[in-house]
């Protein structure tokens, strides 16, 4: 090795030992700042009220024609009041129905990309200012993991569970409500980015002779009119399809966060990645 490339050699190592050292802890408490307002976001208090979690309305607006409206009620992860009004198809009757009293519908979507948001900073604050990376790949693994959990929190935001219709009609969602639902109607709530959204479908039941090709649906986030289904020998069509959505801020928030601390992670990663022909002078 010439004396040039030795001195190149040093200067490589002496980047590389102050990445380790200084960078990445620097890196890691931006990720964590971050992740901690995130984490904050999805259990807001209330004001004045110690330990309470704030509640927040919001006004389901419809696309189609005010058939369906409603006011929604989120507490943290959970809907502890839904109040909405459906104006039905063929008779143009409103049916109104609310939670009851004594019940809340936990909101799945949002509980989950919380513990995924608390599983990324137990695995950034294993790693404190005093732990001494050694290897690049020691900081790979750590941002690998971290990436997985984000990338999993964001995923549930923005993909909603697909479900059968069967599978609706005999969840639990549709036993929260006072009056209870009638058999022609069933609804669904789930996330979708940073909206709330309300599902109603109104159903038509198929005479038993009916000489139309029954073709059962399958799972799916929305089903369309036509959609069939069977449930206790009976045979079901959707026959309209309402949708009402609202935005949640705070959800728009995490997305946002998540989206640069993913961004933070993978920066990490490239600047790494440039002392790679660096790494195979040392051991992993």
């Amino acid at each position: 090795m010439t004396a040039a490339s030795q001195a190149e050699r040093t200067v490589l190592e002496d980047e590389f030992n102050w990445l380790l050292k200084e960078e990445v802890h620097a890196v890691l408490k931006q990720l964590q700042d971050i992740l901690k307002e995130a984490s904050r976001r999805f259990s807001m208090l209330t004001p004045g009220l110690e330990g309470q979690l704030k509640q927040e309305n919001f006004i389901l607006g419809s696309s189609t024609m005010d058939q369906v409206k409603g006011v929604l009620t989120l507490q943290g992860e959970a809907l502890t009041q839904a109040d909405i009004n459906i104006k039905v198809a063929k008779s143009s009757q409103v049916l109104h129905f609310a939670f009851r009293d004594d019940k809340q519908w936990k909101l799945q979507q949002i509980q989950d990309a919380r513990n995924h948001v608390n599983q990324a900073l137990h695995l950034l604050n294993s790693r404190d200012e005093s732990y001494h990376f050694k290897t690049g790949a020691e900081v790979n693994k750590l941002m690998d993991a971290v990436m997985l959990q984000l990338t999993r929190a964001r995923n549930r935001l923005t993909t909603p569970a697909t479900m059968t219709l069967p599978e609706l009609a005999t969840s639990g969602l549709m036993k929260m409500f006072s009056p209870a639902m009638p058999g022609d109607v069933m609804v669904n709530f789930y996330i979708n980015l940073s909206k709330l959204c309300l599902v109603v479908y109104q159903l038509h039941v198929l005479q038993p002779n009916t000489t139309k090709n029954f073709k059962p649906a399958g799972s799916s986030v929305l089903h369309n009119p036509g959609a069939m289904f069977e449930i206790n020998n009976a045979k079901f069509e959707v026959s309209h399809v309402h949708k009402v959505e609202c935005v949640v801020p705070w959800l728009n928030d995490t997305l946002v966060f998540f989206t640069i601390s993913l961004q933070l992670c993978q920066q990490l990663k490239d600047k790494i990645s440039v002392f790679s022909s660096f790494w195979n002078y040392r051991p992993f």
